[in-house]
């Protein structure tokens, strides 16, 4: 195992409203927010989904492949360094500093693991 999925990120063009709507839909409460960045889980100690502001957003059209779907993961990782040979051994393309992209283009992202989480790998 490389990683733990940390997020489902999922762009919107208001995050605070969209996280109210999953919050209310799945009966879990917000537990991070901040004007461009909100998230709904369990608690403020483990994952879940997270709405992240895109200012040029434009809403899918499923399923025409020209407005497709906008989410990507985030992946929790005891060493960046390690986790990205790894990713890349495994196929993926480097797109940014902690961002990759699957074999097939799906964005996804490693990000260190918070003090709050257990070890990826003990």
């Amino acid at each position: 195992m490389i990683g733990r999925l940390h997020h489902l990120a999922i762009d919107c063009p208001e995050p605070l409203e969209l996280a109210e709507f999953y919050s209310a839909l799945l009966g879990k409460p917000i537990t991070y927010q901040s004007d461009d960045w909100v998230v709904v889980a369990d608690n403020d100690r483990t994952s879940g989904l997270a709405f992240q502001r895109a200012l040029d957003h434009q809403r899918p059209q499923w399923p025409d492949p020209a407005r497709p779907q906008q989410m990507h993961f985030d992946v929790m990782v005891d060493d960046l360094e390690a986790a990205s040979r790894a990713v890349l051994a495994l196929g993926a393309r480097r797109l940014a500093d902690t961002v990759y992209e699957d074999p097939a283009g799906h964005p996804f992202c490693l990000i260190p693991r918070p003090g709050w989480a257990p070890p990826v790998n003990p």
